[in-house]
């Protein structure tokens, strides 16, 4: 029987959780996640981080691409001021703003941003519907769009496997946070399901690691 999907909280607002949070160390899926963006985007231009929690990932951004303007936002006040002070020390303020903002109801023109990410966030949304609908709606015509998440494996006894692996260097309240998040995933078909609904059928959806997703379309300028 397949692994039925179990919620967890969409906003992970406490200070103990953003702390806990930004203290796991994500620097590989991190840097996988940011040098395939600047793959997929254009060298300058404004980007949309979706669901930035602690900014790391738009730091990682900032630093190989200079000359980007990336509006960073998050639905967590606690995530962003810890975001906020890891900005601070990169020194980073001009080229990084952060926005407290629901990403299903994103406040910005149609088509402003060149590019728009989102690492991780689908699996904190009950119906992510609005959400997938929203970054196409604000994404340049022919814009890049890298979205990436966790995916539900088949069966608890996988689940376990990949938590133990994962991490085997982590609290027991970061293990709790990383299996409840699998816990809370959608399955590769789901995710197709939901890109093919907002009507982005032109992007390409594939298994990125062994517990990753990936939805992804390259920058490309309107003929």
């Amino acid at each position: 029987m397949a692994l039925a999907r179990i919620l967890e909280a969409e906003v992970m607002d406490t200070r103990e959780d953003a702390l806990e949070y930004d203290a796991m160390d994500f620097t590989e899926v991190n840097t996988s996640f940011a040098e395939r963006a600047v793959q997929i985007a254009p060298e300058r231009g404004t980007v949309l981080d979706i669901g930035t929690g602690t900014a790391r990932i738009p730091i990682l951004l900032a630093r190989r691409r200079p000359f980007w303007r990336i509006t960073a936002i998050d639905l967590s006040s606690n995530m962003l001021h810890v975001g906020e002070q890891n900005v601070r020390e990169e020194g980073l303020e001009k080229q990084i703003t952060l926005r407290l903002v629901d990403a299903k109801r994103l406040p910005f023109q149609d088509c402003e941003f060149d590019t728009v990410v989102s690492n991780s966030i689908v699996h904190h949304i009950p119906d992510p519907g609005p959400f997938f609908r929203e970054f196409k709606r604000v994404v340049a015509q022919g814009g890049g769009i890298l979205v990436r998440d966790l995916f539900r494996p088949d069966d608890e006894a996988t689940l376990n496997e990949i938590v133990a692996r994962v991490c085997i260097n982590d609290t027991e309240y970061q293990t709790k946070l990383f299996r409840d998040s699998l816990h809370a995933a959608f399955t590769l078909e789901e995710v197709r399901q939901l890109a093919s609904t907002a009507g982005l059928h032109d992007v390409r959806i594939y298994q990125s690691s062994d517990r990753h997703w990936t939805l992804e379309r390259s920058f490309s300028r309107p003929a």
